[in-house]
């Protein structure tokens, strides 16, 4: 069975001091997590100060993006050399960073090897739009991500995947556990294609789009559902650790 992840994407939400009010809430209200990975994902500024809040606890720490450069003339950007400091993970190519940036999956992949050389676990995002899921797409543009995000990259063992579709990101409309299982596993399918069968058996597949405590049990209880990629729900301790509660009741 692979590894199941509860993961917080906190997007460009909380100062640095509501942020450390939010792990303390989380903290107090769900102090031992065994049974499910939780990690959060701030934003930059408030690594340095969540690092240190969690620093004993079971909860993980990420980052939300990284440059693919060690260092450079590349303005606002942060490297997985600054990160591995404070992070063990990193989200890689949201749907907001590529439709919105303009990120590619010849990016990505290029974030995705640093990802990997600088010691970050990495979640690797993909995704579909509602006019390519309207016209029959949502296959072929989740293979061309898979294969072009996680080109030449040679194992997937510490390589984590999240199917976020963007029609239901943010929009309070979630795919239904039966959608998001039949990408899951079409998403594992074409990663054995490029590592092997037996090797992508454990390799975590997420799936994110309005994820709520309400049905989040629905979700996990699909084979190829191993965990969530939570946005807006994440950003309550309240909302988030009876998400993570009723998660680990299921494991």
């Amino acid at each position: 069975m692979s590894e199941i992840i509860v993961a917080a994407n906190w997007k460009m939400n909380k100062t640095v001091t509501e942020s450390n009010d939010l792990v303390k809430e989380i903290l107090k209200e769900v102090p031992v997590i065994d049974s499910v990975t939780c990690i959060v994902f701030p934003p930059f500024l408030s690594l340095p100060s969540v690092a240190n809040l969690i620093k004993g606890s079971s909860i993980k720490l990420g980052a939300q993006n990284m440059h693919s450069a060690q260092k450079g003339a590349f303005t606002g950007e942060v490297s997985g050399l600054m990160l591995q400091d404070y992070c063990s993970y990193v989200l890689l190519g949201h749907s907001e960073r590529r439709v919105l940036f303009g990120e590619t999956d010849e990016f990505v992949n290029e974030k995705l090897a640093g990802a990997i050389e600088f010691g970050l676990r990495p979640i690797v995002c993909v995704g579909e739009q509602s006019s390519d899921r309207a016209r029959g797409l949502t296959e072929n543009v989740i293979r061309s991500q898979i294969k072009n995000s996680l080109k030449d990259i040679e194992g997937i063992n510490d390589i984590i995947v999240a199917y976020e579709p963007v029609w239901a990101i943010g929009t309070g409309t979630a795919a239904s556990p039966e959608d998001a299982e039949e990408v899951n596993k079409f998403i594992r399918d074409e990663l054995a294609l490029m590592f092997g069968s037996e090797k992508v058996l454990q390799t975590p597949i997420l799936y994110g789009g309005s994820v709520t405590e309400d049905n989040i049990a629905e979700f996990l209880a699909k084979p190829n559902v191993n965990g969530a990629l939570i946005g807006g729900a994440s950003l309550s301790s309240e909302g988030f650790t009876q998400i993570l509660q009723n998660a680990c009741n299921l494991t």
